[in-house]
């Protein structure tokens, strides 16, 4: 057992590794970061006296990415890093579909959530049961699901996409598919009808899901904040709606607009998508100027320090994301689908 109990000098140390992370420039002052300072000091001790590996979406918040995480990324990034970890332990800060995908690709390894809560607009809009009745309704049509769904939805599909191969690996299926259904983002759905140049109902079959952060943007300020932010380079996810996704300079996914941004040069972004992005990317660069408008997910949020510590030194049985062999095998073969069309 390691001794937990902090020196005033640990604590200042960390404090100060923190704000070498850039925490400052995400708002947090130097009480706040001592503050902090105290959990993520013991989160760490925690982590290697439990062979633990904290993996953080990138819409966790600040402190969580950049004092406990031991590796950031979008959802299946993280699930694929955490099988590669030798770390018999993950506690996934993340929503439970995340969690869900890690067990599927970590079948051996003990994966737990911290807040049970965490979950998502999304991927709850829809069920296996719904994805079997969609099916059966359009028999022969192959099915692909978005990452943010559950596993038993993953179970019932042909191929899993990420909202950075989506449009690839459609383009591939419709080479030999004249129709086929996408579940469960209508909106993201709509996004790639559009680029794909498919009539939605007749070659594209979509489910009406919807992110409760990314339905509700508006397109009516983008002309308002292009006069008030000359030259400002407007970047959306493409869970939002294919209104505001005309209007702006890109969209993609996270890892997609975080690319972007270190690829260009502008007197200032602006990123349309969950509040975390923002603050990571605030982080990571420095120099560049950041405009708000976000949302906040109260998913991820709900996961903080204090809920991730406790689930590390005693976590209850209710945490532990367990996800049965036979479904977890059918959704691994969606997965690794992915993988041989991306």
């Amino acid at each position: 057992m390691m001794v937990m109990v902090a020196t005033k000098q640990d604590i200042e140390r960390e404090a100060q590794r923190l704000e070498g992370k850039g925490l400052a420039l995400a708002g947090y002052t130097e009480e706040i970061l001592l503050r902090l300072a105290q959990k993520t000091w013991r989160i760490n001790l925690l982590k290697e006296e439990k062979n633990a590996v904290i993996p953080a979406h990138v819409y966790q918040r600040a402190e969580i990415i950049h004092g406990i995480a031991d590796f950031t990324g979008d959802s299946y990034r993280l699930s694929k890093l955490c099988a590669e970890a030798k770390a018999g332990t993950i506690v996934f800060c993340g929503v439970r579909f995340m969690a869900e995908t890690s067990k599927i690709l970590s079948p051996d390894k003990a994966v737990i959530l911290p807040a049970l809560e965490a979950g998502c607009s999304l991927a709850e809009s829809i069920t296996g049961e719904d994805a079997r009745r969609l099916r059966s309704k359009y028999p022969g049509l192959p099915a692909i699901c978005y990452i943010n769904t559950t596993a038993d939805v993953k179970a019932e599909c042909d191929v899993v996409v990420t909202s950075a191969n989506a449009r690839k690996i459609l383009e591939r299926l419709y080479e030999k598919h004249p129709r086929l259904i996408f579940l469960p983002d209508e909106l993201m759905g709509l996004n790639l009808a559009r680029d794909l140049g498919k009539r939605v109902g007749e070659e594209m079959i979509i489910w009406k899901g919807k992110c409760v952060v990314h339905e509700d943007f508006e397109t009516s300020w983008v002309e308002r904040y292009r006069k008030e932010y000359p030259g400002v380079k407007i970047l959306a996810h493409t869970e939002c709606s294919p209104g505001l996704v005309e209007l702006v300079d890109f969209a993609g996914g996270t890892g997609d607009m975080m690319r972007y941004v270190a690829s260009t040069s502008a007197p200032a972004y602006m990123l349309v998508t969950e509040c975390g992005l923002g603050d990571l990317a605030r982080t990571q660069f420095p120099d560049k100027r950041f405009v708000p408008m976000c949302r906040l997910c109260p998913y991820m949020k709900a996961i903080d320090l204090d809920r991730v510590e406790k689930a590390l030194t005693n976590p209850r049985p209710d945490q532990f994301i367990e996800v049965p062999a036979a479904i977890g095998e059918r959704a691994k073969k969606a997965l690794e689908a992915m993988f041989a069309l991306a």
